[in-house]
């Protein structure tokens, strides 16, 4: 994973760089990952300043998953719609949050693209000061002509999507993307205003010695996937393995921006209470699929190319297993035992 060192490149740069390369490209997508940066932001804004502006804690309400919205969830949602519905280049959106698709409203130009999102993954550790972040997917529409997107613009299978990422909120904030063409990624500098690429060609280790799941999910477990982890956890004199470490932030985003960069496997299996899986295909499982995927990593769902899934439902679940290729291919041996 090159660092980059001898140069400034800011996200528009290299934005722009990315669509020089491009022939026929006409800047609209180019334009709509610009706006997207700016709703990461001012998120990045809010996330930071959370203790101080009240944005802790939950609303009260629950989503369509069932699950109870935090302040920041619902402020999240709200910048990153806001900053994309007047920019010509959506036809719609569709948030993690909320139950249909998001239209463009009437008096604004559509475009050619969608855009699909989780606002804020991993907001049950946000009251304790724990890595968050955003996922997008971009896709470009398949119906004709310029009226709203409708659902068979969204159902599209991963690997058509034009574009993926999410934005990590830490230590330091990070912007990691790709548009098929590698992955990239860029630390925002708040002195400047601006993200600049730090992590040039992004390249996930062959293997790694990590592996990241809720163990506390282990009797829920198909006996296959407790037969991996209680391998990958024990010495295999034979083979000449040690122990895995296991490192489970229960972040999403945080736990595979890791496996990223330091290699290794990221679970989230089915069970017996999830039986379809817990991940959302389009709004988590797809777009991290497809930078580990450009990375030169492999993520599937325990029988499939995760991003080969026809889906049929915008709040689809899946199971997800991601990561280094050889990492992956070991749990794969298990579960076909």
């Amino acid at each position: 994973m090159p660092l980059v060192s001898n140069k400034v490149t800011t996200i528009e740069r290299h934005i722009i760089e990315q669509q020089e390369r491009s022939n026929g490209a006409t800047g609209d997508f180019s334009a709509l990952l610009r706006d997207l940066t700016l709703a990461f932001k001012i998120i990045n804004r809010e996330v930071g300043q959370a203790g101080l502006v009240d944005a802790l804690g939950a609303t009260g309400n629950v989503n369509i998953q069932g699950e109870i919205v935090q302040k920041l969830d619902a402020f999240a949602n709200t910048v990153i719609y806001r900053a994309m519905d007047h920019g010509g280049h959506l036809c719609g959106m569709a948030s993690e949050e909320d139950e249909g698709i998001l239209e463009i409203p009437p008096h604004y130009k559509r475009g050619k693209y969608v855009l699909l999102f989780d606002p804020l993954d991993g907001s049950s550790n946000i009251d304790v000061n724990v890595s968050i972040g955003t996922i997008f997917s971009i896709l470009r529409r398949v119906t004709p002509g310029d009226g709203p997107g409708t659902l068979q613009d969204f159902l599209q299978p991963g690997f058509k999507q034009v574009a993926a990422g999410y934005t990590i909120y830490g230590p330091s904030t990070m912007l990691v993307y790709t548009a098929g063409r590698g992955v990239y990624g860029f630390t925002y500098d708040p002195s400047v205003g601006e993200f600049i690429l730090s992590h040039d060609e992004i390249r996930i280790p062959e293997h790694g010695t990590i592996y990241s799941v809720n163990e506390g999910n282990y009797h829920k477990w198909d006996e296959r996937v407790q037969r991996y982890i209680d391998w990958a956890k024990s010495d295999d004199p034979a083979h000449n393995k040690k122990a895995y470490s296991l490192r489970y932030i229960g972040s999403m985003v945080a736990d595979i921006h890791r496996t990223l960069l330091y290699g290794g496997v990221f679970l989230y299996p089915a069970d017996i209470k999830s039986y379809k899986g817990k991940l959302r295909l389009l709004y988590e499982a797809n777009p991290m699929s497809f930078v580990v995927e450009q990375a030169g990593g492999r993520a599937r769902d325990g029988g499939q190319r995760v991003l080969e899934i026809i889906p049929e439902q915008l709040h689809q679940r899946t199971p997800l297993i991601v990561g280094s290729p050889k990492n992956v291919e070991e749990v794969e041996r298990f579960l076909t035992l």
